[in-house]
C-alpha cells in the first residue's frame, strides 16, 4: 500500500464520509426487508458517489461493471453520472424482483464473468462477497476484466461486525446455523440470507491478504465503508477492525 494511510482515492471519498451520511445509511438499513426499494435506492446513490470519488477519471463515458447487480436499483444512479453501466447477477429471481428494466444485465456467476480481459474501466461489487462461497475467485475475475489503469472496488460486510448476520441480527455471534434456526422459529420461514447457503463468514484479514497478494493489481486503499472519516483508522487495527469496521472497501488499480 502507499505510504499515506489514506491516499488520494480514499481522501476524495473522505469528503463525503460524514456523520450525517452514516446516520442516513443506518436509518436506510432498517428497511432492507420491509421496503427494499427505499433501502437499495439510498444505497445505490451512495455507491455511485463512492465509486465516482474513488475512480481517478470521470465516470462520464466510463464502462462500469457491477458484479452482483441484483434487481437493478444501481443502474440509474450510474447512468445519471454518464457511465455506461453493465451488471452481472446469477439469480434470475433476484433480477426480476423489482420489475426494473434489466437490458444492461447479464445472468452469470461473478466467478466466471462473461467479458473480455481488460474490457471495463471500473469493476465493483457491493455487498456480494459475503454471499459467495469463493469470494476471492470472484475478486480475481473482477481484476481480470478491468483494463490496465482501471479501478476495482470490492465492498463487503464483515462477518464479525454487527451486520454480519444480516436479517438474523446479532444472533450470528452465537453461530450461523444456530442463528438461522432461531430466525426460522421466530418468523416461520428461512432467512433470505441463509448461513452456509447464501451467507458465508468473511473477514477483513482475508480480503487484505488477497488484495496484497494479487499480482495484477495494486491495493490503493482499505476503507471502512459506512463509518465517518474520523473513525477510518480502525481499519489499521487487526482484530478490532473485524467488528468495528462493519464493511470493508478494498480499492485497487489494475496494473
Amino acid at each position: 500500500m502507499p505510504r499515506s494511510r489514506f491516499p488520494a482515492p480514499a481522501a476524495a471519498f473522505g469528503r463525503h464520509a460524514t456523520i450525517r451520511r452514516s446516520v442516513r445509511l443506518l436509518d436506510a438499513f432498517r428497511y432492507e426487508q420491509s421496503d427494499p426499494a427505499r433501502f437499495y435506492s439510498a444505497l445505490a446513490h451512495d455507491t455511485a458517489v463512492m465509486i465516482d470519488s474513488l475512480h481517478p477519471g470521470p465516470l462520464r463515458g466510463a464502462t462500469v461493471l457491477d458484479v452482483g447487480g441484483g434487481p437493478g436499483f444501481f443502474a440509474d444512479a450510474f447512468r445519471d453520472r454518464g457511465a455506461a453501466y453493465l451488471s452481472v447477477e446469477p439469480d434470475a429471481g433476484e433480477m426480476a424482483a423489482a420489475g426494473i428494466d434489466q437490458r444492461s444485465a447479464v445472468r452469470a456467476q461473478g466467478e466466471h464473468l462473461p467479458f473480455r480481459t481488460g474490457s471495463v474501466d471500473v469493476c465493483y461489487s457491493s455487498n456480494v462477497a459475503e454471499h459467495t462461497r469463493t469470494p476471492w475467485a470472484m475478486a480475481d475475475e473482477m481484476v481480470r476484466v478491468t483494463r490496465p489503469g482501471g479501478t476495482i472496488v470490492l465492498s463487503y460486510t464483515l462477518w464479525w461486525g454487527p451486520f454480519g448476520g444480516h436479517e438474523m441480527g446479532l444472533t450470528h455471534y452465537l453461530g450461523g446455523h444456530r442463528a438461522a434456526r432461531w430466525y426460522t422459529r421466530r418468523t416461520g420461514h428461512l432467512p433470505k440470507n441463509l448461513y452456509g447457503v447464501s451467507l458465508f463468514p468473511i473477514t477483513a484479514a482475508a480480503g487484505l491478504r488477497w488484495a496484497r497478494s494479487t499480482a495484477d493489481a495494486e491495493l490503493l486503499a482499505a476503507i471502512p465503508r459506512y463509518l465517518p472519516r474520523f473513525a477510518w483508522p480502525v481499519v489499521h487495527i487487526p482484530v478490532v477492525r473485524e467488528a468495528a469496521a462493519t464493511n470493508l472497501v478494498l480499492v485497487l488499480r489494475k496494473n
